[in-house]
């Protein structure tokens, strides 16, 4: 059998990935490819998304494609894997002829770094899928591919049109959540770090609220209230956070950030409206009956 294996973090699978695997179908006529997820990319202290979730999106990506098998070795490991490893898993438990070893043109000049290169380049033949332009050998067997994208690109700046249409719901609802719980996540120091008390947040993103998010802080008087509102409105808009509309008073303060609401509230007002009971019990319209 001759194979090609596709092995990175896919930390999301983009367009570029399918379009090397469905390339790769048609220019080195293998019998299958194998697409494996790392469950740590060796070169790497972290990962984005987890590996079982990163091996799903692939196996929904590539399901009812009889050529192409998303294998979980790596990721069963829970480590960095070699690639030399699982190169050797391969040969040992599948009958393999010629193996291609695709790797990203970006890859090239750090092969000589890889774990046991030498061994590895006697078991494999490399091939290159092109990618922004860079200078390669000539004598290199290559795949040319025309999406201008990477996985680093895709986790700074979320854009749908780079995300396979199979996973595309998924990923961008992956992608939107954590979005959302850093933003959160940034509300929260800044009212932390000025003293304000009891801060609790309400995920209502799959509840039909009007809102996706809410931040209930109470504070420790007009004057308190006061100062964390200017101090929100100056840091989060240095963050790029948009506020549409402020409702303040002495004891409450309410902020519109659109797709999340901030109440500031004095200990006797968020007694009295009990505004966590409301959220932590609030039910769609469509769920009640």
């Amino acid at each position: 059998m001759k194979i090609a294996v596709f092995g990175g973090s896919f930390d999301p699978p983009h367009v570029g990935h399918e379009q090397i695997v469905y390339e790769a179908l048609k220019a080195l006529h293998v019998d299958k490819i194998f697409v494996i997820p790392t469950y740590l990319n060796p070169f790497k202290d972290s990962f984005g998304v987890p590996a079982n979730l990163r091996l799903e999106w692939l196996r929904n990506l590539f399901k009812g494609n009889g050529k192409v098998k998303v294998l979980d070795y790596e990721v069963r490991q829970k480590r960095a894997v070699a690639t030399i490893e699982t190169i050797k898993y391969l040969l040992k438990n599948y009958g393999i002829e010629k193996i291609y070893l695709i790797i990203g043109a970006d890859n090239y000049e750090k092969l000589p770094l890889w774990y046991s290169y030498d061994e590895l380049k006697s078991l494999v033949e490399f091939v290159i899928a092109t990618r922004d332009d860079i200078i390669l050998p000539k004598e290199l067997k290559k795949i040319k591919i025309n999406a201008n994208i990477s996985s680093s690109k895709l986790r700074k700046h979320l854009n749908a049109s780079f995300i396979p249409k199979s996973i595309k719901k998924e990923v961008l609802a992956y992608y939107t959540r954590k979005i959302m719980e850093k933003r959160i996540e940034n509300i929260v120091k800044i009212l932390d770090e000025k003293k304000a008390e009891n801060i609790q947040s309400f995920d209502m993103s799959d509840r039909d609220y009007f809102v996706d998010s809410v931040v209930i802080a109470t504070t420790l008087g007009d004057r308190h209230g006061l100062a964390l509102l200017n101090h929100l409105k100056t840091e989060l808009k240095n963050e790029g956070e948009t506020f549409l509309n402020i409702e303040e008073s002495e004891d409450w303060a309410i902020i519109d950030m659109g797709d999340i609401l901030v109440h500031l509230m004095s200990p006797e007002y968020r007694a009295r409206y009990n505004i966590e009971e409301f959220l932590s019990d609030y039910k769609s319209p469509e769920k009640e009956n």
